[in-house]
């Protein structure tokens, strides 16, 4: 992989870990967050004895440490959104698509809820970084021949290619593959079972997690891929012999492949070339200037 592409990806993976932990009062801590309404801001928010801590104290040492990078954070995303928009620079679903199903291989077990909640996330994420890298990109020249000879050599780590994540549970008997399946029509769970009968000790502790394969894979027999090509997305199968003994499969994801022409990807290459070029950041302060921005840091 292109050192530029696995820097742009772990750029995502940092954007996302950052929001995570601002939006922690969303998580398990929701039953902890005091509605404002309820808090008489004339009184101390805690005591210790004869020592108390006043609202005001509070919401300093909150402004201080979180509240100014908090709010060029805001600032920075409208701004890239405001000249995006004056610039008509919009950015290929099928690129998204891609970074998205490339940050999706990189999860574990993830609820088809909580993978819609994170694919939310990063397409806002993925949306922003490729429109910031655009408008810092856009006055400065990159001859064509270098942006062709840069996608013949690395066109192949842009390209992504069909992935699914399975889990199994793999028994010696067909009768115990039965017995497992009926216990799964029985609402039993996919994970304990694995646990409780699967041979493959690999995995019988991660309740048979396979993680995400390629079709190209030669780990795992080829008739997994022939019996996912009927299953929808968490879903499991019928059992089914394979070369290994009798599986039951379970189908979490489903990723196709998604491939990109010089044309589709010249832009984006085009924009890394010029910003690798200019030794600029990707940050969005040289942007300010071209928007009338006052905020309460002042300058």
């Amino acid at each position: 992989m292109s050192k530029k592409l696995l820097l742009s990806i772990i750029v995502v993976l940092l954007i996302t870990n950052v929001a995570t932990m601002l939006l922690w009062k969303n998580d398990d801590t929701n039953e902890d967050i005091v509605d404002d309404a309820e808090i008489d801001t004339n009184k101390p928010v805690a005591t210790l004895g004869d020592s108390e801590i006043s609202y005001q104290e509070w919401m300093k040492s909150l402004q201080n440490n979180y509240g100014k990078k908090e709010l060029k954070n805001i600032i920075d995303h409208e701004v890239v959104r405001k000249l995006a928009e004056e610039n008509n620079i919009s950015i290929s679903e099928k690129v998204i698509e891609r970074d998205i199903a490339l940050l999706t291989t990189m999860q574990g077990l993830t609820s088809e809820a909580d993978l819609k909640e994170l694919e939310e996330k990063w397409r806002k994420d993925i949306t922003y970084r490729y429109q910031l890298e655009a408008l810092l990109a856009k006055d400065i020249n990159v001859p064509e021949a270098e942006v062709q000879a840069y996608y013949t050599k690395y066109n192949k780590q842009y390209q992504f290619s069909e992935s699914l994540q399975f889990s199994h549970i793999l028994v010696s008997t067909m009768d115990t593959a039965e017995k497992a399946y009926k216990e799964l029509q029985d609402g039993a769970s996919f994970s304990l079972l694995a646990k409780e009968y699967s041979i493959d000790e690999d995995t019988r502790e991660s309740g048979g997690y396979l993680g995400f394969n390629s079709v190209h894979t030669e780990f795992l027999p080829s008739n997994y891929f022939d019996i996912a090509e009927d299953l929808e997305e968490y879903s499991y199968s019928e059992p089914f012999v394979t070369s290994n003994g009798v599986a039951i499969l379970y189908l979490h994801k489903s990723l196709p492949d998604i491939t990109f022409s010089y044309e589709e990807l010249k832009p984006f290459i085009r924009n890394e070339l010029a910003l690798q070029s200019a030794n600029q950041n990707l940050v969005a302060d040289p942007l300010w200037k071209e928007l009338d921005i006052e905020w309460v840091y002042g300058e």
